[in-house]
């Protein structure tokens, strides 16, 4: 270990180190809440149309929404990397008392905008709140450039891709209801966030990797579930604004998905500096 200094990243000097802090007495983690907050498909943009898509319409709404989602990925891993390389930059989110707390509740108040809001919004505003809070993920994510090595951060993120293209395929195309199954996951979702909090006092080192390992299971679940409902979601043809909102809500979904999929694996294949 060297203290996250390379000749690669600036030095921070705005007190101890993102990766100097205790691992296993991490407050809960305000990702899996965000998802929490993007709930379990049980509303979407509009009321849906009677006329039942295609296999052609069905693909061109997966490719919307798989757009955005990997415009917000992109958009999330670049303010992540200049801000990581930024010694201004670091210093003023992670060394500004309350800042990075103030990121994450502006996050979560903007996934609940998103999720629970979308029928009261143009599609302008979804699509801006939408990119607006994949930058703001890249602010509090630019941590990990710190914290792991670049070759680890890399082949987690190659794993996380093949893992969720696996699973959002198989929950795509499987004949069975899912419903359960996803209702579990959402469950043990929240169970393991009151887990992490509570360890933020216990700081128990047996406890954070139960929650990491049962992070990775459920979030591997949610995919395959989340895949189903969004082909449900949009298995009504819907007017263009509907159909265009509907994809943003999809992508949110999804991206949160990968998101903490990432977050859970990196702590089990990341190399620390």
């Amino acid at each position: 270990m060297n203290n996250g200094q390379n000749n690669n990243f600036p030095p921070y000097s705005g007190g101890p180190a993102p990766q100097q802090q205790p691992p296993y007495g991490a407050p809960s983690d305000p990702y899996a809440a965000q998802r929490v907050a993007a709930g379990t498909w049980n509303r979407q943009a509009g009321p849906a149309a009677a006329r039942p898509l295609d296999a052609a319409d069905q693909n061109r709404f997966i490719t919307k929404v798989f757009g955005w989602m990997t415009m917000g990925l992109g958009l999330t891993a670049f303010v992540a990397w200049f801000t990581a390389h930024s010694e201004a930059m670091i210093n003023l989110i992670f060394g500004t008392p309350g800042l990075v707390m103030f990121l994450f509740i502006a996050q979560l108040g903007m996934v609940f905008g998103l999720s629970w809001g979308i029928r009261k919004l143009s599609v302008g505003v979804a699509t801006g709140m939408f990119l607006l809070y994949s930058a703001m993920m890249g602010l509090t994510l630019a941590s990990i450039f710190l914290v792991y090595t670049m070759g680890s951060i890399a082949a987690t993120f190659a794993v996380t891709t093949g893992t969720f293209g696996f699973m959002f395929v198989w929950g795509w195309v499987t004949k069975k209801d899912l419903t359960k199954i996803g209702s579990i996951a959402f469950m043990a979702l929240i169970g393991i966030i009151l887990a992490s909090f509570a360890n933020f006092f216990l700081r128990s080192e047996g406890l954070y990797w139960i929650i990491t390992y049962a992070g990775v299971l459920i979030f591997v679940a949610l995919i395959a579930y989340d895949a189903q409902k969004l082909k449900q979601l949009n298995a009504y043809g819907d007017s263009g604004e509907v159909q265009q909102k509907n994809a943003i809500l999809g992508a949110l979904t999804l991206y949160l998905d990968f998101i903490n999929l990432f977050i859970f694996l990196l702590r089990i294949l990341g190399d620390r500096r």
